[in-house]
């Protein structure tokens, strides 16, 4: 039986939260968050390298589609499709259960470093998911109406990921 990424998050972050709240305390906010940013960072780019795997030939409109959909699983997220193609999706997501998750408990500011921050990363997986540029201007984690997710296919090195 699988458990929705958002029920995942709900119990990772019974330990995550008062972990970071912690650190931060002892090293300070930006010392701890760049930590934790690159432990978590490098784990999601593992679980991106293993998913990405999974994924066939399908192009990448059909891909991020499909991955959009197990981070929206659990009625996580609601969302609009504003483009589909096959070397693009842009979605703007409306609702965000997460989001409202992290107020709940108390610990808003930490939604972004601990959840949404996974979305760069994963997508910025080696093999296929390394030729994906994802671009986000805003996010309901942070305050904003909705998340502007523009999910593309890297063209040239200009493109490249830095």
């Amino acid at each position: 039986m699988d458990i929705p990424l958002i029920e995942q998050v709900k119990i990772q972050a019974q330990v995550l939260v008062p972990l970071v709240k912690a650190l931060q305390a002892e090293l300070g906010e930006e010392r701890t968050n760049a930590i934790v940013r690159k432990a978590l960072g490098d784990l999601y780019r593992k679980y991106g390298e293993k998913w990405w795997r999974t994924q066939g030939a399908r192009n990448l409109g059909e891909k991020v589609a499909s991955a959009f959909e197990m981070f929206a699983a659990g009625d996580a997220l609601e969302y609009k499709v504003v483009k589909k193609t096959p070397d693009a999706l842009e979605l703007n997501g409306t609702e965000c259960r997460y989001a409202e998750f992290y107020k709940k408990i108390g610990a808003p500011e930490l939604g972004f470093l601990l959840t949404c921050s996974a979305d760069t990363d994963f997508f910025h997986a080696e093999g296929f998911g390394a030729n994906v540029r994802l671009t986000v201007t805003q996010t309901i984690m942070q305050g904003a109406s909705h998340c502007d997710f523009r999910y593309a296919a890297r063209k040239n090195e200009k493109d490249a990921v830095p």
